[in-house]
């Protein structure tokens, strides 16, 4: 029988999934703008064309101690606007660093992406709301198709309930503990993984390389990966396109990488410690 956050991750994120970005955001005809970081030219509406950071990423995490969200899925770090260089900016508007969240998303009546939020966008140190400003005030706020003027009858901070929502859509189809379990990769306190048979089973679904991460004595525990888009359209409500990493950078070993179990007993409790990640 599937377990409760297994039911919830299915349900909510096919819900994720149907629901459109909020309305009023400037319309982006289906591939009349070039791919993010395949233009050949300069590209001048940024409302619908990624720029500059047009490399998307949708990062994860793998939290075992304290341990964060369920012992079998791994848990949203962000979804990050790099460039197409491997560089990117961050904190791109101080205007725009809000410190609610919560009361946000509930404004606008998105109490389905705080109860996925809740199980699946967890802070190790036990305070979400931190984590979620934080994600949103460095990263969200350098997306550029998410800037306010790309907005008709702009409604304060509904950009932001766009970039919850378009994270956890992207999140909810990228089923990493999946990936590696069916290639035989599990969590064990005692057997050790290559870094090639970790990139080959996270190749298998989308058929391009994702970015492994590690920690740990030695940075030999498996704890991140970063999936990569490139994007038609908007950020909000364009066609994503797998892409490959920037570079080939690890902090990874290439042998005795560690994939161990989530010890739940070291579960923080809320409004904890935040540390800045």
């Amino acid at each position: 029988m599937p377990s409760y956050t297994s039911f919830l991750s299915s349900a909510v994120g096919a819900l994720l999934l149907s629901s459109p970005a909020l309305a009023f955001s400037e319309q982006c005809s289906a591939f009349e703008y070039p791919l993010s970081c395949h233009n050949k030219s300069a590209v001048a509406n940024t409302c619908c064309f990624n720029y500059p950071g047009g490399l998307l990423l949708q990062t994860q995490f793998w939290d075992t101690d304290p341990a964060t969200g369920p012992a079998d899925h791994w848990t949203v770090h962000g979804l990050w606007p790099d460039e197409c260089n491997g560089s990117y900016q961050q904190y791109c508007d101080e205007t725009r660093q809000y410190k609610n969240i919560t009361q946000i998303l509930e404004h606008f009546n998105r109490y389905d992406l705080l109860d996925y939020m809740s199980v699946y966008w967890k802070d190790n140190g036990g305070n979400d709301e931190s984590f979620w400003e934080h994600e949103w005030g460095k990263h969200g706020t350098c997306i550029s198709t998410l800037d306010t003027s790309c907005y008709t009858d702009h409604v304060p901070t509904q950009e932001v309930v766009d970039y919850f929502q378009k994270t956890l859509q992207l999140f909810s189809v990228l089923d990493t503990y999946t990936f590696l379990k069916n290639a035989g990769i599990v969590p064990s306190t005692t057997k050790t993984y290559t870094y090639a048979q970790i990139r080959k089973a996270l190749v298998q679904d989308r058929h391009v390389n994702a970015t492994i991460e590690c920690t740990g004595a030695n940075s030999t525990e498996l704890d991140e990966v970063y999936y990569y888009y490139n994007v038609y359209g908007s950020a909000q409500d364009g066609t994503y396109i797998p892409a490959q990493p920037d570079s080939n950078s690890s902090s990874c070993p290439l042998t005795g990488i560690h994939y161990l179990p989530k010890n739940l007993t070291s579960t923080p409790k809320q409004n904890g410690t935040y540390k800045l990640l």
